[in-house]
């Protein structure tokens, strides 16, 4: 048998597994070996066999659910690479700005940092390979800085000041990746923690940044889930108990030929008292939803926003003979009080995967009235009895509607083309002395500084913005967050994502109304019991 009936029969055989009871016979394993080979071999023009085995692949899955799919090896390593929680590297952020690596941030105490880089620096070259141009990428990049944890890698850097280039050693080290992208205390008693993802060592980061508040006099949290698209299961019932009594049902799973399986809480919560406000959108998916319905579910805390995506369904890796990998959707996720999380998708692909903009269409996300429930769907929280519903994602029990004024649709195009981005970088780097000489630290940034006419009109200089009518300072400052988002990600240059959310945050409408409530002990109350 040729390779490429291999890797097909490989593949059928992986999904045989999968659906053991579903009885796909050898004969018909062997009828799409026999298409297949013969294609191989007799078909008129000259074939790309990978591809025609991969399009096997993806096509079968799609006939399948939303969810199943198929992870070419490098997509896999990709994806393991965001839920591992750590890689081995040099320990910097960086991003390709005029055909160069500039350093945006260097990881305290990490490698770089030991070695002497700094903010601003350019990497020009790796060892004896050349890293600028256009042809640069950030696969060639992550090539040639990760490594084996202990070697020495030889960088040539571009300094502000110097005229000739710096060549800096740099031993490689394990660099953990945070899934907390911001964690501070918003008042004397209350604590905010957004978690970006649910990967590898979340579990462990969250708990790490809930005792560091609670030891700040956190009393109550305001938890953000916006734009959370999930990870690991096990993860995400960790970061549930944390808030649950022991033997609470967090989550339980359940297929055709998978039995059910109960997760339950345990005597580790540390917060098991307290005001909990979760913040949740139609970005908050999976992993997430596991929580927020735990939590709304066991009448354990409010939350705030707007309906959850609504993924629920449970996959599980096959890995394939050449490192790619096949995610197999095999049960579904129920909330403990037995909501599936799932969203319909009966309709096809297209429509599940434009799902969210016809939410916008019919309103959904912009008019609490404009959501209608099925009785047939309606369940009870556990503790207080208040209606929930079922039927695809968590429906907050405050609902905040989108704010689509709150940017130029200009605006957010240049956000979705990095023009921003690319901006902002090369500003701070021609004015970090400026900085950190008048806002040494951020109190005093996020206090005295505003983004004044003279950044916008040179913000729009740079980009070279030919637009009729023509766009000036004086319009685009008159969307109120455009000068806040711009302020926010200067922030995040000079220091983290934990000064940019403190930015951002306080303009928030999910944010305010959860403030508002959680510092009111009555309003908190009557929500959690009203039916």
């Amino acid at each position: 048998m040729t390779p490429f009936k291999k890797s097909c029969s490989l593949f059928f055989l992986l999904f045989l597994f999968a659906h053991a009871e579903a009885q796909v016979s050898d004969e018909q394993i062997y009828k799409l070996s026999q298409v297949l080979n013969n294609i191989s071999r007799y078909y008129t023009d000259s074939i790309n066999e990978n591809k025609i085995v991969e399009d096997v692949i993806v096509s079968t899955l799609k006939e399948l659910d939303p969810h199943s799919a198929y992870f070419s090896k490098d997509e896999v390593e990709e994806i393991n690479r965001g839920l591992e929680g750590s890689f081995v590297g040099i320990g910097i952020t960086y991003s390709l700005l005029r055909d160069s690596i500039m350093i945006l941030s260097v990881l305290p105490d990490g490698p770089s940092q030991r070695a002497g880089l700094l903010p601003g620096d350019r990497i020009v070259k790796v060892e004896n390979t050349n890293l600028t141009g256009n042809h640069i990428t950030d696969k060639e990049i992550r090539k040639n800085l990760l490594g084996e944890k202990g070697t020495k890698v030889e960088v040539s850097i571009k300094r502000r000041g110097f005229k000739y280039p710096l060549n800096i050693e740099i031993t490689r080290d394990r660099i953990a990746v945070s899934s907390i992208d911001a964690s501070y205390m918003i008042s004397e008693e209350i604590g905010y923690i957004k978690l970006t993802r649910f990967s590898a060592n979340s579990s462990e980061d969250f708990r790490n940044a809930l005792i560091k508040l609670k030891n700040q006099g956190a009393q109550s949290l305001i938890f953000d889930l916006c734009d959370n698209g999930g990870g690991y299961l096990n993860e995400a019932v960790d970061i549930a108990d944390i808030f649950l009594e022991p033997d609470r049902m967090i989550v339980y799973t359940q297929g055709d030929k998978s039995p059910r399986k109960d997760y339950l809480s345990t005597s580790e919560g540390i917060f098991e008292s307290g005001k909990v406000v979760v913040l949740i959108d139609e970005g908050t998916a999976s992993a997430s939803e596991i929580v927020s319905g735990a939590i709304q579910d066991w009448d354990r805390g409010i939350l705030v926003g707007r309906r959850s995506y609504g993924k629920g369904l449970v996959q599980r890796p096959f890995y394939l003979v050449d490192g790619s990998m096949v995610r197999l959707t095999v049960a579904r996720y129920y909330t403990p009080g037995g909501r599936c999380i799932q969203k319909p998708y009966d309709k096809g692909f297209k429509d599940y995967s434009e799902e969210i903009s016809i939410r916008l269409k019919h309103g959904e996300l912009l008019h609490a009235d404009s959501i209608t429930f099925n009785d047939s769907l309606r369940f009870q929280t556990l503790i207080n009895r208040r209606n929930v519903y079922g039927g695809g994602g968590i429906m907050p029990d405050i609902f905040i509607p989108l704010d689509t004024t709150l940017y130029p649709e200009y605006y957010l195009q240049w956000i979705k083309t990095g023009k921003i981005n690319s901006f902002i970088h090369t500003y701070v780097d021609e004015n970090r002395e400026y900085f950190t000489n008048v806002y040494p630290i951020f109190l005093k940034y996020n206090s005295d500084f505003n983004v004044t006419n003279k950044i916008i009109k040179q913000f729009l200089l740079t980009l070279k913005i030919d637009e009729k009518p023509p766009i000036t300072t004086t319009s685009l400052l008159s969307y109120k967050m455009t000068a806040i988002h711009i302020k926010a990600l200067i922030a995040n240059d000079i220091w983290t994502s934990n000064e940019y959310w403190q930015v951002m945050n306080p303009h928030n409408e999910i944010f305010k109304k959860a403030q508002t409530i959680i510092e009111n002990n009555g309003n908190f109350n009557f929500v959690l019991v009203q039916k």
